[in-house]
């Protein structure tokens, strides 16, 4: 028996809490179906509703598995961002499955960035990149011989048999070939339990579909650990054939496609539109997507396959800043993109980034003054968070103290000294947000402008000052 899981309990975190729009671990969901095509037994912990460690405890009692692998659903941005709680939970269900005698493996960013971390709490092994293939290798080894080392398999880091340092297996590519892998196993999870929480706090019940891995593009602050900067696509019939099935076995009201990237081109998008409407799949979905790849085409075609709402990385009105960041957008395309969207009847919604190196007031002006022009209709709001891999995050590093990570996903501190304070960032996060609801709020904005001086802080190394 191998019992898959994932580290994420939406009760350890209150930002998403309040929030209350849960999905099932999709990755977590797609290693078990390729297992179960192995032939293996299979069961599955969900963490995401669940009500803590105790829980993961009951469940390898009545399982009891020979072989537990904690594999992080890599494709939902709430475990990208590598909380500590997120970090200790996997630690703690280590150390539960090893108390039990279980072989653990673990899959996610955080032990991609620091697999020490995870070995030292007694995995066996974490996997470099995509788990599925070599999380299919180690099954399969250890179904014949339990006990079996693993430093035969690509993809993983190890302890060395003799010396007990840390190694790595030879390198293994991702996955290219997307249609030919099987749909989740999405009768491992508790769907009425989904459900029942959705329709409780929203009306409608929500589910998560993924047509590629990876982003292309080189934003210098996004980290890449699990699918790197390559882009690997489903085709649209496939996609569109999920759609169908789950419209059939799981009946969900929306859908939210978890790619980086949704369709990269208007002919996919366009042969997507069409699959949907042959078979009669369509659900009404949101997207998350490119300012650059918005065209009134594009948009007519997201519509009639059912996309309500689309979310783009904005990040900043201020061109200095997208072009400091290495984004490859424009703040016109922006504005094209978000009127494009809105005349064939999708919302549109902006990811916006403070504190990034060397913004200063005018440019978050700039921020406030492109959302009051152009009205998205939802921002989500957050700070430069410096992660490893990335130019930015090399460039202060050398700020990073004991703390390099957030606790929760809502806590918005500034990890590196910024221009401004956390407290600050706090107060524009709030006043932008105010900005969409409500309309402009001059007074407050002058009560901002008042207080910058007071909340400014020494300027860090600017990224140009970084090798590439």
């Amino acid at each position: 028996m191998i019992l898959l899981a994932h580290p994420y309990f939406l009760r350890d975190d209150a930002k998403q809490l309040a929030r209350m729009k849960p999905y099932p671990p999709l990755a977590t969901l797609l290693a078990a179906a390729v297992l179960r095509d192995q032939g293996h037994d299979v069961t599955l912990f969900d963490a995401m509703l669940a009500d803590g460690i105790d829980a993961f405890r009951a469940a390898l009692a009545e399982s009891r598995p020979a072989t537990v692998a904690i594999v992080e659903d890599s494709f939902n941005y709430i475990t990208k961002m590598c909380t500590t709680r997120l970090r200790d939970a996997t630690i703690e269900m280590i150390a539960a499955a090893r108390e039990q005698g279980c072989r653990v493996v673990v899959s996610g960013s955080d032990a991609t960035d620091h697999p020490r971390r995870y070995l030292d709490g007694g995995a066996d092994a974490v996997f470099l990149g995509e788990p599925e293939a070599a999380l299919a290798d180690v099954a399969a080894l250890w179904r014949d011989d339990p006990a079996a080392p693993l430093d035969a398999i690509a993809g993983l880091a190890v302890r060395d048999a003799l010396t007990r340092e840390l190694t790595f297996t030879a390198p293994r590519s991702g996955v290219r070939d997307l249609d030919a892998l099987p749909l989740p196993a999405w009768d491992l999870v508790d769907v009425d339990a989904y459900r029942r929480v959705w329709r409780d706090a929203h009306g409608r019940h929500s589910w998560n579909v993924v047509t590629s891995r990876g982003c292309p593009y080189g934003c210098n602050w996004c980290a890449k650990p699990v699918f790197g900067r390559r882009y690997a696509q489903r085709s649209p019939a496939s996609v569109a054939e999920e759609l169908r099935r789950l419209k059939v076995e799981v009946g969900p009201d929306h859908v939210w496609f978890a790619d980086d990237i949704f369709g990269l081109t208007p002919r996919w998008i366009a042969e997507f539109a069409g699959e949907v409407r042959a078979r009669d799949a369509r659900i009404p979905f949101m997207i998350q997507c490119r300012a650059d790849l918005v065209t009134p085409t594009v948009a007519c075609n997201l519509a009639l396959a059912g996309c309500e709402e689309v979310w783009m990385g904005v990040e900043s009105g201020s061109q200095r800043i997208l072009d400091a960041m290495d984004k490859g957008t424009t703040v016109d395309e922006v504005r094209e993109a978000t009127r494009a969207l809105r005349a064939s009847g999708i919302r549109a919604c902006w990811f916006l980034q403070l504190g990034y190196p060397s913004e200063q007031w005018e440019d978050l002006l700039a921020t406030r003054d492109l959302v009051r022009e152009e009205r998205p209709d939802d921002v989500g709001v957050s700070v430069a968070y410096p992660l490893p891999g990335t130019k930015f995050h090399a460039a202060v590093q050398a700020q990073l103290g004991a703390r390099t990570n957030w606790e929760e996903t809502g806590e918005l501190a500034m990890l590196f000294q910024g221009t401004y304070t956390t407290a600050f960032y706090r107060r524009l996060r709030d006043a932008l947000h105010d900005e969409v609801l409500y309309g402009a709020d001059e007074p407050r904005w002058f009560e901002l402008g008042e207080a910058a001086p007071e909340h400014r802080l020494a300027q860090p190394v600017g990224l140009a000052e970084v090798e590439d």
